[in-house]
């Protein structure tokens, strides 16, 4: 029977690999011989790529009970 650990590895292997190869698709669009976008396209694409790393980082962290308000 699959332990929890090695459950949470090949999904995580086969998740993260997903995501990498549409971050290489997306890169691709960035050939202008066959593609047109703007700087601000590109930032909107970085930028929402940034957040969705930032809220897994959170969601990560406060699973783990690592985030406590102090004054």
């Amino acid at each position: 029977m699959e332990t929890k650990r090695e459950k949470f590895v090949r999904l995580a292997e086969k998740r993260m690999d997903s995501i990498l190869k549409g971050i290489e698709l997306m890169g691709n669009l960035s050939n202008a011989n066959n593609y047109e976008y703007t700087q601000e396209d590109l930032n909107k694409i970085v930028k929402t790529l940034k957040s969705a790393v930032a809220d897994l980082e959170h969601t990560y962290n406060a699973s783990k009970g690592t985030k406590k308000f102090k004054l």
